[in-house]
């Protein structure tokens, strides 16, 4: 049995790249950016103006009245380049995102003025505010606007339309064969009958690989036989670039999976860690693919495979960010019995601080639809005080 910690290092150190792929940019939403994303033209590309209203000249309201009166010469719509130069005491009316007009260094806001004699356009003297989007201001041309390894999300989609990267290349999305194991199991569409019970867990990890930006391939449900295990275990590995399974992992009479990993090729790198929940976790590869095998209880995967698989996915797709971790204080004490195992424990963030979840398991999922992430125990660490500060490891 290994720490997780010694866990964590050997399966990122597993973690190897695959290849890339260019895809149309609206197919890139959630894929990993596998390039760096340059501007080809500064942006703003021209001065323009950040408002709807006049372009005149500041030098016209250095005056002691109290309003300027201007000519207006032109109307400049968005989109359209100015006919007419603006000289001194002209103005020209002039639409947000417009380009400003020669002669001019300043926009009025329409707010501030009216209409004035002889069809004059009266502002209020006095220094003006520029109200104008200079060129460049944003990005400059050939300025980096997006690093490899982004994970792109709606707010990247823009910036791509915007420098013309309408075929980003992107890592390849994952492919992972999936099932679960046990002759206890029946798919949730089925009535269980006596001593079964509804297959949860490949459903649960189908969902977390679907929103690992990955391609989940279903095999259903082994059964508790090394040939039925085998069997599934091959054809899962033959399609896909590895193989998440549930089940099969521990030390009863009907738990082949190490047997059969070894008996498929697959190089086991651990087979146990000090966790809990989660101890009976394998990991092996053989040659340049993966299997990762869960326990079967539906918080020990659904933790694992968040703590350890989520992480191992990302960086070989070329995510390698770190996890998200919130620090805060624990709302009351907190005890546990036994401590020779890191302890894993769902908890609610309740006025910025820290509430455990009734929890009585590695069974009860149900306390982690309530949970907004997991807090940890260190090995010999049997107390939480309230006020401790901890980090938070959001799901």
């Amino acid at each position: 049995m290994i720490s997780f910690e010694e866990a964590y290092k050997i399966v990122l150190q597993q973690a190897k790249p695959i290849g890339s792929e260019r895809v149309p940019m609206m197919d890139s939403l959630n894929r990993i950016l596998a390039e760096d994303i340059f501007s080809d033209m500064d942006m703003p590309p021209f001065d323009k103006s950040a408002v709807d209203g006049f372009a005149c000249r500041s030098e016209d309201f250095g005056k002691e009245q109290e309003f300027v009166f201007l000519e207006m010469i032109e109307t400049i719509p968005a989109g359209k380049v100015a006919e007419k130069q603006v000289d001194s005491g002209q103005c020209s009316k002039i639409m947000t995102g417009a380009m400003i007009p020669s002669g001019a260094d300043c926009v009025v806001m329409v707010e501030e003025t009216s209409v004035g004699p002889e069809g004059k356009i009266r502002l209020p003297a006095g220094k003006k505010a520029r109200n104008i989007c200079y060129t460049g201001e944003d990005i400059r041309k050939g300025d980096k606007v997006l690093p490899n390894g982004t994970l792109i999300r709606p707010q990247h989609i823009p910036v791509l339309a915007s420098v013309g990267a309408i075929n980003p290349l992107v890592s390849e999305r994952v492919r992972i064969g999936i099932f679960s194991t046990g002759d206890e199991l029946v798919e949730p569409g089925s009535k269980p009958a006596q001593s079964q019970i509804r297959n949860s867990n490949a459903w649960q990890i189908l969902a977390q690989v679907t929103e690992a930006g990955c391609i989940p391939d279903y095999h259903g449900i082994a059964g508790d036989s090394k040939e039925s295990l085998e069997l599934k275990l091959k054809t899962a590995m033959d399609r896909n670039h590895g193989v998440i399974l549930t089940g099969g992992v521990s030390m009863g009479d009907f738990d082949f999976v190490p047997e059969v990993f070894t008996k498929c090729g697959i190089d086991i790198l651990f087979k146990s860690i000090a966790i809990q929940p989660g101890r009976p976790t394998v990991f092996g590869q053989k040659e340049n693919k993966f299997v990762f095998g869960l326990p079967g209880n539906p918080v020990s995967s659904f933790v694992l495979f968040e703590l350890l698989v989520r992480p191992f996915l990302q960086k070989i797709m070329g995510y390698d960010q770190p996890s998200s971790y919130i620090r805060l204080p624990m709302a009351s004490d907190y005890l546990r019995k036994r401590s020779t195992r890191k302890s894993l424990i769902p908890v609610k963030i309740i006025n910025s601080e820290i509430v455990p979840l009734e929890y009585h398991g590695s069974a009860h999922i149900n306390a982690f639809t309530k949970a907004d992430g997991i807090v940890a125990l260190e090995i010999g660490e049997t107390r939480l005080n309230k006020g401790d500060l901890l980090y938070v490891r959001q799901i």
